[in-house]
């Protein structure tokens, strides 16, 4: 719990480095994707409408570092994440279809961009299964009781649950990591930015 809340005070204080950071030059595309990764690591601690907005919020920062720098390719690969984790939260599966179509995308273009980066590479192999990975998180309620909405479904279908969990498992895995590695990624930007000088002898 306390590691939760120590990632939570990390990337909130990255946070307002990267409003800061923006305040004195709204054209550092590095700045940006790093915003809009610690946005979307954010969004992860909130609930429902709020973790929708500021998933929101990181697609538009991201949005604006490719406007800067079109071929940045850590923004483009942190764009298709927000747009997969955006529709994570939609329940519809044919309006959700459409975000991870765009995610696709992104994870290409960043790809084609670096092709030897292996995480690109995993992301772009991923994205295919999460169409099938939400009709799973939406059927059992997990994605009620991130938003918060209504009761969870999640009672009812203990004995159907149980027996895809060892599928499943893999699927949250891969999600969860892909999320982490947009953290990981937010947080070696920052601690590149803002690195103390070194003590002197």
């Amino acid at each position: 719990m306390s590691n939760d809340f120590d990632r939570l005070l990390f990337f909130e204080h990255a946070r307002r480095t990267a409003e800061a950071t923006y305040a004195k030059n709204p054209l550092d595309a590095d700045n940006l994707t790093r915003w809009g990764g610690v946005l979307l690591e954010l969004s992860q601690f909130q609930n429902g409408p709020d973790s929708k907005k500021m998933v929101q919020d990181a697609i538009e920062k991201l949005e604006e570092a490719l406007v800067v720098n079109p071929v940045k390719h850590d923004a483009l690969w942190c764009l298709g994440n927000a747009y997969t984790s955006n529709a994570f939260l939609i329940p519809d599966l044919d309006e959700a279809k459409g975000y991870f179509d765009k995610a696709a995308q992104y994870f290409e273009q960043a790809y084609e961009l670096e092709p030897t980066n292996e995480l690109y590479k995993k992301s772009l192999e991923v994205t295919s299964k999460a169409p099938e990975l939400h009709v799973e998180i939406h059927k059992h309620g997990l994605a009620q009781q991130g938003m918060g909405s209504g009761p969870s479904a999640s009672t009812s279908t203990k004995q159907q649950s149980a027996k895809k969990s060892k599928s499943s498992d893999l699927k949250y895995d891969i999600f969860g990591w892909v999320i982490l590695a947009v953290g990981i990624v937010a947080w070696v930007g920052f601690a590149k930015s803002n690195v103390p000088p070194p003590p002197q002898r």
